[in-house]
Order: C-alpha cells, then sequence, then structure tokens
C-alpha cells in the first residue's frame, strides 16, 4: 500500500543567541503608547514564568530566511539519501519572505521555494517550486500539501521546509519580541509501497477567520514616537492563548478520530513551539477530553527554552532533534504513533497523525 513516509530531516539552528538579559537595556510600551514602569529585568523574569523561553536564535547579519532554509534541505536530502534532481516537488513554508539586515521589508518575487531550488542547484525544471503561507501552522500544512499529491498520484518526492528570520520584523518595544527567534527545518516525504502502515495515517485543517482573523497581524511599533509607515509583527497574547486552548484539542481530537486512533496511544505530541505553558495546556486539555487528568511522562518534547518560537521552523525542527535523539529524554521508535499539531496567524490550526 502506497504511504507517504519522512525519509529524511534536517534543520538549521542559527548561531546568534539572545538571552532573556540582552533585553535589559530596552524599553517596552503597551498597545496604546503606555511605558511600561517596571525594570526591564522584572518584565523579562515574568515572561520567562510564562513563555518558559531563557533564550532564543537569531540568523547572523549576512543571512536571511533561505540561506537557513538551504541548510537544513542539504541536511533532509542526503538524510533522505536521494538525488536532489529526483524531487517533484519543493514547499515552503513562511509568512515574511526574505528579510534582509537592517530592513523588515519582506522580499517574497521571485518566490521563496524557486530562491531555495536555486540555492540547491536543481536543474529539473519538473521540479515544481512554490510557497505556502498558512501562519506557524505552514510547515504541518505543508505535509498535508504532500500527502494529498502522493495521493492524487501526481508526484513521489517533496521536500517540504519551513524557514524563518522572525528577528527582522519584531518590534523591539513590544514584550511580545522577546518570544520571536529564527531557525530552519525540513523533510523530505515519499509516496512508499509499505505493508506496515507507517506514514501519514491522518490529517486535518480548520480556519477561523471572523473575529479571530487580526489575533495575529502587522502594526506598528508601540514606540509614541516610532514611523507610522514600519510595520511589525504584532500579536493579541491573551486572545491567541484562549483561542487555542478552545480550538487546538477538538482540532487533534477530529484528526485522531479520522484516523481510527485513540489519544492514549500516542507516543509524542509535536505541538507548535509558542509558548510552553500554552502547548502544556492543549495537551491537558486534550487528556482531560479523553478522561484522563495527567500527561503520560515524556509525550510533550519542547525545545523552546533555548530556541524560541521560529513559527513554521518549531515542528519540524523539534521533529528533527528527536527523530536524531538530540533532544535529552526524547527518542523515537519504529511503530510509535505521533501527532504533528500546530496554531497561527489566520486563524489557522492543523493536524497530522503519522506512524513513524
Amino acid at each position: 500500500m502506497q504511504r507517504t513516509v519522512i525519509t529524511g530531516t534536517g534543520s538549521y539552528i542559527p548561531e546568534v543567541i539572545r538571552k532573556n538579559s540582552d533585553f535589559h537595556s530596552g524599553s517596552f510600551y503597551l498597545e496604546d503608547h503606555t511605558l511600561l514602569d517596571s525594570p526591564a529585568e522584572v518584565i523579562t523574569t515574568k515572561f520567562q514564568e510564562i513563555t518558559g523561553i531563557e533564550e532564543r536564535r537569531y540568523a547572523s547579519p549576512a543571512q536571511v530566511s533561505t540561506d537557513l532554509a538551504f541548510h537544513a534541505s542539504k541536511q533532509a536530502i542526503a538524510d533522505a539519501g536521494i538525488d536532489a534532481e529526483t524531487l517533484d516537488q519543493i514547499i515552503y513554508t513562511h509568512n515574511y519572505g526574505d528579510v534582509p539586515f537592517g530592513t523588515n521589508q519582506s522580499d517574497t518575487v521571485p518566490s521563496l521555494a524557486a530562491r531555495l531550488k536555486h540555492k540547491l542547484g536543481i536543474h529539473n525544471p519538473f521540479c515544481v517550486a512554490y510557497d505556502v503561507l498558512f501562519g506557524c501552522p505552514g510547515w504541518v500544512q505543508g505535509v498535508i500539501h504532500a500527502d494529498a499529491f502522493f495521493k492524487a498520484g501526481v508526484a513521489g518526492k517533496i521536500l517540504v521546509v519551513g524557514s524563518e528570520t522572525l528577528s527582522r520584523v519584531i518590534d523591539t518595544h513590544d514584550r511580545d519580541s522577546m518570544i520571536f527567534s529564527d531557525g530552519a527545518g525540513a523533510a523530505v516525504l515519499e509516496s512508499v509501497d509499505r505493508d506496515d502502515n507507517s506514514g501519514v495515517i491522518s490529517c486535518a485543517s480548520v480556519s477561523y477567520c471572523s473575529d479571530e482573523l487580526d489575533y495575529i497581524n502587522f502594526g506598528c511599533s508601540y514606540q509614541p514616537s516610532s514611523s507610522t509607515d514600519l510595520r511589525f509583527i504584532k500579536m493579541k497574547g491573551r486572545k491567541v492563548y484562549e483561542f487555542a486552548i478552545k480550538y487546538v484539542p477538538s482540532a487533534i481530537s477530529h484528526c485522531l478520530e479520522k484516523a481510527g486512533i485513540s489519544v492514549h496511544e500516542v507516543s509524542k505530541f509535536f505541538i507548535h513551539q509558542a509558548n510552553e505553558k500554552l502547548d502544556e495546556a492543549i495537551i491537558r486539555t486534550l487528556f482531560k477530553q479523553h478522561g484522563q487528568r495527567t500527561l503520560p511522562e515524556g509525550i510533550l518534547p519542547m525545545n523552546i527554552h533555548k530556541l524560541g518560537n521560529s513559527s513554521v521552523a518549531t515542528v519540524p525542527t523539534l521533529y528533527d532533534m528527536v527523530r536524531r535523539g538530540n533532544l535529552e529524554g526524547h527518542s523515537l521508535q519504529q511503530g510509535d504513533i505521533i501527532v504533528f499539531a500546530a496554531v497561527g496567524a489566520g486563524m489557522h490550526i492543523n493536524a497530522v497523525v503519522y506512524r513513524v
């Protein structure tokens, strides 16, 4: 039976480290441009208690998103043991394009997928390269796209990449700027004839685009004298938190029901690394809805403490780390059932049930 299988993974974690203490010299304002009068040390301490983030990674000044994606993709292609020329598609997921250091202007023409194909030196014209903009759930949505193309019989090998340099679009006068980071994760997916039921089992996606539409958006700096011509990533943190708690567990449950899999059969949940307490609350709510009040040990791997929230890159980077045995206390065994899930701007939610 043809199955959608991840045959190779890779990730790129930038070398520039920004610790919470690096923000102590800054000043933070509220949305109404009111200065927060608490010392920056107090603000960052509370921030870490809420999000779990101790430090994050930023791209070097010479790098843009496609540079990070190139390194992650090279790893994934080598791990899969394939010739890059045999790829049928490159699906590049992001939100802000290539943003040169010192600017916050999104550069998306030509597409980042086309640029990545060029960097990889792929000449095959039948390797179709295109971008997907789906908020933070972008990479998971790319996996869903790949699975659909395989089932339609129009592709056999697809590279799905998630890469972002959010450090280029943050308002440094907004507390939420400390959440965001840079990074890239990639995976080669193939349509493989398997009898062991490995690979993608089910997928689910939902979009809430009414009152929720602008929970994450582009807006002016909170600093009163900043130019109104510049826009930065903005987030209504409380609303995003409440939205995610309310809707993500049901989306995951729907995906599990489609797969005929119980939540108690899942070995690990690879959740978008947005906020430590939020991710824990999502999975706790999910298990409570299924009659269990305590989380199984080791079911929720996280790397947000050191890497921050790199948007589309969080899920593939986390999976690559665990798959390679690079996250202490976590590993995968053949036959394990896992779930990829994410929530983000749109507001979009998606999930994939996958057997290793």
